[in-house]
């Protein structure tokens, strides 16, 4: 059965460029897109993905607390994406939100490996802690 992904970003260039790597998996597909935090949440509840990759900055509901609220109702591992450098603060924030991982958006190539790591019931946090 194939691995179920839901992509949250306002950004649709974004979301074609992160559908198209995670595609690339065989055995993976996207269940659904978001375009804010608020959308986010009501995906995530409609289509039960097995893992949600949601962008920081977002309108209506920030990615953060996008994730909170995801976190609350379902246990499915999330993948917080930023443009900026991930520091030691944004990604205890994202611990604390419910994320299992954050990644930068200049290192999109490794969303996959992000994904994978997650689907593991692993952390992919790649800043010291």
């Amino acid at each position: 059965m194939p691995v179920r992904i839901l992509i949250a970003d306002d950004d649709s260039s974004i979301r074609g460029l992160l559908r198209r790597l995670v595609e690339q998996h065989p055995d993976w597909n996207i269940c659904g897109e978001a375009e804010n935090g608020k959308d986010a949440i009501q995906r995530t509840k409609q289509l039960v993905p097995d893992v949600v990759v949601i962008d920081l900055a977002m309108p209506q509901m920030n990615g953060l607390q996008a994730g909170r609220e995801i976190f609350k109702s379902s246990q499915v591992p999330m993948l917080l994406l930023t443009v900026q450098d991930v520091s030691p603060e944004l990604a205890k924030e994202a611990r604390k939100a419910g994320f299992q991982g954050v990644l930068s958006k200049s290192r999109g190539a490794e969303v996959i490996s992000g994904i994978e790591t997650l689907l593991r019931h692993q952390s992919f946090f790649p800043v010291s802690q």
